[in-house]
């Protein structure tokens, strides 16, 4: 859920209610601000995304934005999205990860460690696409691109999947 920064975009016509989880209860204080002034109820979590407390199948849409890079166990979180995630469901997410320039990794792969201990834990180098694919989605579209001229940080994966 982070600090709310995507509630805005959701439609109000097409959603009941929509469950955020997020470890930080900073981002969780500043996202129930925001979500106060929505016309849709959002229930907050103050937790990570390796135990989803929701029943399986539940769940019509999963949103992940920028958070893949920093969850400790990300196979184990994904897999908890796919649990709740119900079959005909699917998951939207925006994240940035291992760029496919082997120039760039071995700088990625380098810096790493030091990256994780000033950004929160953030990894640099996650081969998003392949962690999705291994935790039993299908990518149904991924556009895969840098988003701006500094490359180490800025290899983005924009998609959406939907589970096996």
């Amino acid at each position: 859920m982070g600090s709310g920064l995507n509630l805005p975009f959701y439609n109000p016509e097409r959603i009941e209610f929509v469950w955020g989880l997020d470890p930080s209860q900073g981002l969780m204080k500043m996202a129930g601000k925001k979500s106060a002034r929505l016309p849709f109820q959002v229930r907050l979590m103050t937790l990570s995304g390796e135990d989803i407390p929701l029943e399986s199948d539940s769940v019509d849409t999963v949103v992940v934005t920028y958070t893949l890079c920093s969850i400790p166990d990300v196979l184990k979180a994904l897999k908890e999205m796919h649990r709740v995630l119900k079959p005909d469901g699917q998951m939207l997410f925006c994240e940035h990860g291992r760029s496919p320039d082997a120039p760039v990794t071995r700088w990625q792969d380098a810096i790493n460690p030091l990256w994780m201990k000033v950004s929160g834990g953030c990894h640099l180098n996650r081969p998003i696409s392949e962690l999705i694919k291994g935790s039993g989605f299908h990518i149904n579209h991924l556009d895969m691109r840098y988003m701006s001229s500094v490359k180490l940080i800025s290899y983005n994966y924009l998609g959406w999947a939907s589970p096996l």
